[in-house]
């Protein structure tokens, strides 16, 4: 029986090795053939056999025969990693990328081979070109955690070997001995300082950092309780300054009683409104202490924050919901995803630069909506039942939204119970 042509080439694409009577099947479809396709998937079937010097030739002859096509470039990189001619593969992504500027699989792989050299600020560069592109990127994302490990320096090993939850208490009692309002959050810890500000500092880099570290436990947690206590947050400038990098989020209800002092009125449909300095590193709430110092009133903090949100609406992009992972689409998929990375994407669906761009993708129908993950929003049109399910199925993380939302022309809602119709 003649092979599946069709199944032969999801094997290849798997990486899987074909047996001699499906290559030989491959190659006598290949023959008839026009166009790079099947001959390109012949020569990834040699390589997925670890045949890349019989490959090689192949793919240097559709390169000639076929100059502008993209995919026979990625292949031909691809052959050339194989017998690590690292320089050569590296020109061949160049040409890819000369075709088609910007491609992702080109930029992963100059990526790890920049990394290979130690030139991690060239593969973070690569891999934040991805990443702005597609967010869900996995191999992308993978990527830049592996290089947010290199960018740590590994410190040599200390002779007090402490762990994680012995760290954790020791910084807790630290942080009490020199007076500091916290309140762990799950993998965070909020610090309260004096003037009323809070900061949202991650555990798990603490512990990092200290990893390793020759210094005694007991000083070092000592010398960062000083630290977090006297954490500049940022209010400390003119208050023109940082009112031009306020931010508005939202909040579930109850939310005050974590971010202690902040200042906050109340939003749509039970949700609050919370202010917060743009910053690429730790939250920073507004404290409303700082208003009456400033001569500014609740209001004009309010109009200030929705102005500056109002100038930076997010991207639109069509997305899909494939066993409770969130991926971009390459077209319509009747579902779209808001996901700028900087936690303000909720609030963008109460500003009208963002809606009038959801009605152009989505038109003027009622939307579900879940803002149970602060990296990016989901939303769906609500006559869509089948999606909409898949909405109620995601759920919510610990420091998200619960529940779903209907998004009109007149903002929030609760989502009905009902299924959709």
């Amino acid at each position: 029986m003649t092979p599946d042509l069709e199944s032969l080439r999801r094997k290849v694409e798997a990486g899987e090795r074909l047996s001699a009577a499906e290559l030989e099947a491959l190659r006598e479809a290949a023959q008839g053939s026009a166009g790079p396709t099947l001959w390109l998937a012949v020569a990834h079937a040699l390589i997925n056999a670890e045949a890349d010097r019989e490959a090689l030739p192949l793919l240097e002859r559709l390169r000639r025969d076929f100059p502008n096509d993209l995919q026979v470039r990625l292949g031909l990189a691809r052959g050339l990693l194989g017998l690590e001619r690292h320089g050569d593969a590296e020109a061949a992504l160049g040409e890819a990328l000369a075709l088609s500027p910007g491609d992702p699989e080109a930029l992963k792989v100059l990526a790890v081979l920049a990394l290979r050299r130690g030139e991690t600020a060239r593969a973070r560069a690569h891999v934040a070109q991805v990443l702005e592109r597609d967010p869900f990127d996995a191999e992308a994302r993978l990527l830049k955690e592996e290089l947010e490990a290199v960018a740590l320096p590994a410190p040599p090993r200390a002779e007090e070997q402490v762990l994680r939850p012995e760290f954790n208490a020791a910084l807790a009692a630290a942080l009490r001995r020199a007076g500091v309002a916290f309140r762990r959050q799950g993998r965070d810890v909020l610090v309260r300082q004096a003037g009323g500000e809070v900061a949202r500092i991650d555990v798990a880099s603490l512990f990092a950092a200290y990893d390793g570290g020759r210094q005694a436990l007991g000083a070092y947690v000592e010398g960062l309780a000083a630290r977090l206590g006297g954490l500049d947050t940022g209010w400390r400038e003119d208050p023109a300054a940082w009112m031009a990098k306020l931010r508005p989020v939202l909040r579930p209800a109850g939310f005050e009683a974590q971010a202690v002092g902040a200042l906050s009125r109340p939003g749509p449909t039970g949700l609050e409104v919370f202010y917060v300095l743009e910053d690429a590193e730790y939250v920073r709430y507004l404290p409303a202490s700082r208003l009456g110092p400033a001569g500014l009133t609740a209001e004009a903090v309010d109009r200030a924050a929705w102005q500056n949100l109002e100038a930076h609406p997010a991207v639109v992009r069509p997305a899909v919901l494939d066993r409770g992972e969130v991926g971009l689409a390459e077209t319509f998929s009747g579902m779209w995803v808001l996901a700028e990375g900087d936690g303000h994407d909720g609030a963008r669906l109460l500003t009208a630069e963002q809606r009038r761009r959801l009605v152009l993708h989505a038109g003027e129908a009622p939307l579900r909506v879940s803002l149970g993950r602060r990296e990016y929003v989901l939303l769906c049109r609500e006559s869509d039942a089948s999606e909409c399910e898949a909405l109620a199925r995601l759920g919510h993380a610990p420091d998200g939204i619960p529940g779903l939302f209907r998004l009109t022309a007149e903002g929030l809602s609760p989502a009905s119970p009902a299924s959709p119709r």
